[in-house]
């Protein structure tokens, strides 16, 4: 007969785990003896090594007690039970590390990879943490529901960055989002923002629920925002 102590160490486990397999039923607790300590028998040993290989196996604690009562054929038949669902285990890992390398990778999580550069590009010109943002939120639902539009669009935006006199109406219009409504700067703003979208291409059209949406959902309004939409 053998101490809790020795059984574990025989077994390669701690005695922690030793209590754990007697809390959950798949070692049968021993009687204590007159001194009042448990004395596991040779057999408990054997039983306990079959207990921490199955585990180390992958196989769920709930499956142990039924694989070590099994005959061969059933014992083969639930193993590769088992293994199937590691493989699926195993498969749903490897997305979830994909998707946290995605995760350093930023914007490139929400939006397509032309969207996050030109989010980048925002960023790179002085626009606000909140207005980058904003756009970001807007490309995630028009990236969505509208992607064909969407990427006319984008080209558009990408292509008007490239002149400095959109991306000082872009800076100037970013500050004017906590502006007061009633700020003389706003109409001079305003007429100076349609001056130059009257010397851009007509684009397609967006739903205009859909945009409504997306700008609500980023948060895309203010009152000096209203006032100068009005002026147009």
């Amino acid at each position: 007969m053998i101490t809790i102590g020795q059984l574990a160490r025989y077994a390669g486990v701690t005695i922690k785990a030793v209590r754990h397999y007697h809390k959950v039923g798949l070692l049968p607790e021993p009687e204590r003896d007159h001194s009042g300590y448990r004395r596991y028998s040779a057999q408990d040993a054997i039983d306990l090594v079959k207990i921490r290989t199955l585990a180390e196996a992958g196989v769920p604690l709930a499956r142990v007690r039924e694989l070590l009562a099994a005959g061969e054929e059933e014992f083969a038949s639930s193993i590769t039970e088992i293994d199937e669902a590691l493989r699926r285990r195993e498969e749903e890992i490897r997305l979830a590390r994909e998707r946290v390398v995605r995760l350093k990778a930023g914007n490139e999580l929400f939006v397509s990879a032309e969207a996050a550069a030109m989010l980048e590009r925002l960023s790179e010109i002085g626009v606000s943490e909140r207005g980058v943002r904003m756009e970001r939120d807007i490309w995630v639902l028009m990236q969505t529901v509208a992607p064909d539009e969407a990427a006319v669009w984008l080209a558009d935006k990408a292509e008007a960055l490239a002149d400095p006199e959109f991306r000082q109406i872009y800076l100037a219009y970013d500050e004017a989002f906590d502006w007061a409504p009633d700020d003389p700067r706003l109409p001079a703003l305003a007429k100076r923002a349609a001056a130059w979208m009257s010397t851009r291409p007509p684009m397609p059209l967006a739903d205009p629920e859909i945009t409504a949406l997306a700008m609500e959902a980023a948060g895309a309004s203010s009152p000096a925002w209203n006032r100068m939409a009005s002026f147009q």
